[in-house]
């Protein structure tokens, strides 16, 4: 990590580093001072939500930051995945991306990975013939059973 991160948290708020599940009893400020896996609770993913092909596809990276543990099972879900999910879009931008996606989580970029698929959810939704919004993670979420 190049610089110090802070990260605000409201009461009761989650956030994931390196596999430990952290919840703040106030509102609280952390700084991260060296190089941490982190998700916040507003981005999690719960099973059932991973009702898409890049949903599926985040859920697995989601595993990979959540779960250390687990986190090689999830990498080669992901290898096996990708390629698959490649083949299935025609839309340029989504294959563009998910192959920047490929390299970012070879680099070990897996946060960065996350933000680049939720920011293909619109794009998904017109590829899937889909003009409804998707309910879209955004401040609920507790750990899902398999993380």
């Amino acid at each position: 990590m190049k610089n110090t991160l802070k990260i605000s948290l409201k009461p009761g708020e989650k956030i994931y580093l390196n596999g430990a599940v952290v919840r703040v009893d106030r509102k609280v400020t952390l700084e991260l001072l060296n190089d941490v896996q982190f998700l916040l609770e507003s981005h999690v993913l719960q099973m059932e939500e991973a009702n898409t092909p890049l949903r599926q596809l985040y859920f697995i990276l989601q595993v990979m930051l959540m779960n250390p543990t687990g986190a090689n099972d999830a990498y080669d879900m992901f290898r096996r995945s990708l390629p698959l999910m490649i083949a299935s879009f025609s839309d340029p931008e989504i294959t563009g991306t998910l192959k920047h996606i490929d390299r970012m989580v070879g680099e070990g970029h897996v946060y960065e990975a996350l933000k680049a698929i939720r920011g293909l959810y619109p794009l998904e939704r017109m590829a899937l013939g889909d003009n409804d919004d998707f309910p879209v993670p955004q401040q609920k979420m507790a750990a899902g059973a398999a993380l």
